[in-house]
């Protein structure tokens, strides 16, 4: 009786990290203040710009939202990515990244099976759409000129792509590899490189499993060994400044591992949030604190990371903010000041981070609809 409480339990946290408001109609009028911009006028405002993707059947597009000096949001317009997505929720970590400078933006296209590319400059200018390697693209992944993209229909894989200055991209011989079954099976969630770009890190959510692909000089993914994770249902994860691998775990939990040498070292094992489905995880950039976007009940749990890696939680309820229903992606921008929460069928909140890890919030802008997808800051 206590297994089929704990797994109905399970399956319910799993549904808030999946769960879909969706909203129907075009995208510029899902986001109040919102207009369709053309490329040109989806400028970056006072000091940055936080970008989310749409996702819609009726045609994807990166939502833009221009960043104040004080860490504040400003709606500022959509720009077409030129393919489709699913209108319904992607169940992923990292949908739209940025580049390590900030110069470029990669979105998938789940719907379409293919990823854009834009130029990061005033505004975003569309410069390349390419296939995914797969089907149902929900994850990206890029260091230096290398991109890797994780394909979650079908058969599922990871397949990479060189990238050129230019803006586009081409298939890199040989680094397609699959997962540890088939993508409807494993359930995949993201794709990321670790901080030194020595491998590829995939989080399996049926199968509790955490994938490790080695990468070498070309940047050509090896062989999968797949690790039995610390808690149950691994989403979301971030890299720490000493190897550190930190992971969600949608049953209520959150671990950390050291990842050098290829096999995984836990250095805490399923740590309490004391809340359901804390499925998305970002880490500060001081590699201090952790957090969690808990879908459950619509909360925020802060961690203080320990020395060697271990988490504790910054505050014993687990309780460090509370956004509201439907949370998921995370950001923070790159002064790492200021950290971004996405809510499905809601508005981006806005914190500032203070110095002993806890969030005040400063604000909220647009109202992003239900099938909403990813969160990039700069």
């Amino acid at each position: 009786m206590k297994r089929i409480i704990a797994l109905a339990m399970l399956a319910a946290a799993l549904a808030a990290c999946n769960e879909d408001r969706s909203v129907t109609g075009p995208a510029e009028a899902l986001v109040p203040g919102l207009a369709a911009a053309k490329t040109s006028d989806a400028t970056v405002g006072g000091r940055g710009t936080v970008y989310t993707l749409m996702n819609l059947t009726s045609g994807n597009a990166v939502a833009v939202f221009s960043r104040a000096k004080d860490g504040t949001l400003t709606a500022t317009g959509t720009v077409a990515t030129g393919g489709a997505g699913t209108g319904t929720s992607l169940g992923s970590q990292g949908a739209v990244v940025l580049s390590n400078d900030g110069r470029w933006l990669y979105a998938v296209n789940a719907g379409s099976n293919d990823v854009s590319i834009f130029r990061v400059e005033r505004g975003l200018t569309l410069t390349h759409r390419f296939g995914s390697g797969g089907s149902m693209p929900i994850s990206v992944t890029v260091r230096a000129h290398v991109l890797y993209v994780l394909n979650a229909g079908g058969a599922g894989n990871i397949t990479g792509f060189a990238l050129d200055e230019r803006g586009g991209a081409r298939p890199l011989a040989g680094s397609t590899r699959g997962l540890s079954g088939n993508a409807s099976t494993v359930g995949p969630a993201e794709i990321a490189f670790s901080n030194d770009g020595r491998f590829l890190v995939v989080t399996e959510k049926n199968t509790n499993l955490v994938d490790v692909y080695p990468v070498d000089a070309h940047g050509t993914a090896g062989a999968l060994t797949s690790f039995p994770s610390a808690g149950i249902t691994p989403f979301g994860f971030s890299f720490g400044d000493d190897h550190e691998l930190f992971v969600s775990e949608a049953n209520g939990t959150a671990s950390s591992y050291r990842l050098d040498r290829g096999p995984l070292q836990t250095l805490s094992g399923a740590v309490t949030t004391h809340h359901a489905a804390p499925c998305w995880l970002v880490v500060a950039h001081d590699g201090r604190f952790a957090y969690t976007a808990n879908a459950h009940d619509g909360t925020i749990s802060g961690f203080v990371v320990g020395g060697h890696g271990t988490l504790t939680l910054l505050d014993a309820s687990g309780t460090t903010a509370t956004p509201g229903a439907g949370n998921l992606d995370l950001a923070f921008d790159h002064t790492g000041r200021f950290l971004y929460q996405l809510r499905s069928g809601g508005p981006i909140t806005a914190y500032r981070m203070e110095h002993d890890g806890h969030l005040t919030q400063i604000g909220i802008a647009g109202n992003m609809p239900g099938a909403v997808a990813g969160l990039a800051a700069w």
